[in-house]
């Protein structure tokens, strides 16, 4: 879900003004000017809930954008906020005529409920959602909307940058990692990993024809709400375009997130399960979607995480993951056989045979080291964890790439390294991305042959149009897969007065750092 903060008690607003709510519980706010007839391109709907610390830029994120602002219907929904948030709401309100702030008489617990509320209140040909405590990039929309019109696709998805206060990172690049148009959703494995409310775009014909809700839950409303929506595509398209920041700077505490505990979350996701299997769907797309909730949200979420680690009460999670288990007895496959990580595949099997003692030390193993010793067999690699029984002990890697020398000559840094695995073959090129701003990558090709001796030129002349910073290197393959070249040296150099130093990192990864 989003960053905006709710919580379930009924709140009593202030009486600094009364609203005369009507008979389905809200108020919205009279405009002045009169709403115009409908002629916007777009509804954007956002919930509020305390959000007066970065509301004025989130709305003022929307107000700003290319599309042109008479174009968006702009739907806020406040669900009794008790800070300065409807006073903020009705400055905007009076202001534009296209702002439409709508005030809940009983505070509901959720965003679910707000942005349904906007869902039906609002007019336009498409949808998309913004939480109150992040902001769009300012041609996001206009990207969004054009790319829809111009394929007829029922969804499209774009770039989101997670922001903290020591630098941003890319959510979910299998959304963003290229330009895609007229697809099936299913075509890309991991689509339903990431679906907060972020970064994309809906034909409101589809929500609203299918019934498709956000249903009453503290957490996974928004899992559970796309899953629907993208059952209902026909085809989607997705985008390298910038869309959408999230805000998770050290000074915005408002996530709900931070709020729930691991049990209830937990709850929420096997509502989830229920709700996916009841649809009845084909196998393989069952499988897809219910992936994500199998593996990630239940064993990653419950058991490789620092608070499974120090908790005394390790019995409860053992009950509620059997708990999960439960819901998997009449399934038509076995749902490990999907699982995208061998690590969680063989914490399934350890926790099936009883073996929880195992499991524990395989997840502390995870997180604590951080180099792994590797072994290569038949050319495929695998990490090695001495501690666990014979036919645990090796976990195969999807890929490895193993740095072996590199040096400048001839105004170019050259890398050679190996790499195993199951897609050297799909190996297209290298990324040197800023570790501060992501959205300053560069895209280097690579030659690997058929026996993953991989091979890299850049010429110093390029490398001197990098900005001063510090960059994460990466191979990419299968179009969104990035992996490390493993590295045990510092190479540096000096050219045109500047200091080019690629290094070994915390991790034993290759980086880069230009002065």
């Amino acid at each position: 879900m989003g960053s905006v903060s709710w919580i379930y008690n009924v709140i009593k607003f202030p009486k600094t003004r009364s609203f005369d709510y009507n008979a389905d519980g809200y108020y919205e706010v009279e405009n002045k000017q009169g709403r115009k007839a409908n002629q916007t391109k777009v509804s954007v709907v956002t919930p509020v809930y305390n959000a007066e610390k970065y509301l004025r830029k989130t709305i003022d994120s929307v107000i700003n954008q290319t599309i042109g602002f008479q174009h968006i219907e702009y739907l806020l929904v406040d669900d009794c906020s008790t800070d300065s948030s409807r006073k903020i709401l009705l400055e905007y309100a009076a202001k534009y005529d296209n702002i439409r702030a709508v005030f809940l008489k009983c505070n509901t617990g959720t965003p679910g409920q707000p942005r349904n509320l906007g869902i039906q209140l609002s007019t336009s040909k498409y949808i998309t959602f913004l939480d109150a405590d992040d902001w769009l990039e300012p041609s996001g929309l206009e990207t969004l909307h054009d790319i829809l019109e111009k394929t007829g696709d029922d969804y499209v998805v774009g770039r989101t940058i997670q922001l903290k206060t020591n630098g941003s990172k890319i959510v979910g690049e299998h959304e963003s990692c290229k330009e895609r148009r007229n697809i099936s959703p299913y075509s890309i494995p991991h689509i339903f990993q990431h679906l907060g409310p972020r970064a994309r775009m809906v034909r409101a014909s589809v929500i609203k024809d299918n019934g498709i809700v956000f249903p009453e839950m503290k957490f996974a409303e928004d899992k559970q709400f796309f899953m629907d929506v993208l059952i209902h595509c026909n085809t989607i398209s997705t985008t390298k375009a910038p869309i959408y920041y999230l805000n998770r700077l050290d000074d915005n505490n408002a996530s709900l997130t931070k709020q729930t505990n691991i049990m209830q979350k937990t709850d929420s996701n096997i509502k989830v399960i229920h709700y996916i299997i009841s649809k009845k769907l084909e196998p393989d797309k069952e499988k897809m979607l219910l992936n994500r909730l199998y593996e990630f949200d239940s064993i990653t979420r419950l058991f490789n995480t620092g608070h499974f680690q120090k908790t005394k009460l390790k019995a409860l999670y053992y009950n509620k993951f059997n708990e999960i288990l439960k819901t998997t007895e009449g399934l038509r496959y076995e749902v490990s056989d999907n699982f995208f990580h061998p690590l969680n595949k063989i914490a399934y099997e350890l926790f099936k045979e009883g073996k929880t003692k195992q499991l524990e030390k395989l997840f502390e193993w995870e997180k604590k080291e951080k180099v792994k010793p590797v072994l290569i067999k038949d050319n495929l690699p695998y990490h090695v964890a001495p501690f666990l029984e014979e036919k645990y002990r090796y976990i195969r890697v999807p890929m490895l790439a193993i740095f072996k020398e590199d040096r400048f000559y001839d105004n170019e840094y050259c890398l050679d390294f190996n790499v195993y695995g199951d897609y050297v073959d799909q190996i297209t090129d290298v990324i040197i991305r800023d570790r501060e701003d992501v959205n300053r990558e560069y895209s280097i090709p690579v030659q690997v042959d058929q026996d993953g001796r991989g091979k890299l030129e850049v010429s110093l002349d390029l490398l001197n149009q990098l900005p001063s910073a510090g960059y994460a290197m990466f191979l990419r393959y299968n179009d969104y897969h990035k992996i490390n070249i493993r590295k045990l040296n510092e190479n540096q150099i000096r050219y045109e007065n500047r200091d080019f130093t690629f290094y070994t990192t915390i991790h034993s990864n290759i980086g880069l750092k230009v002065k």
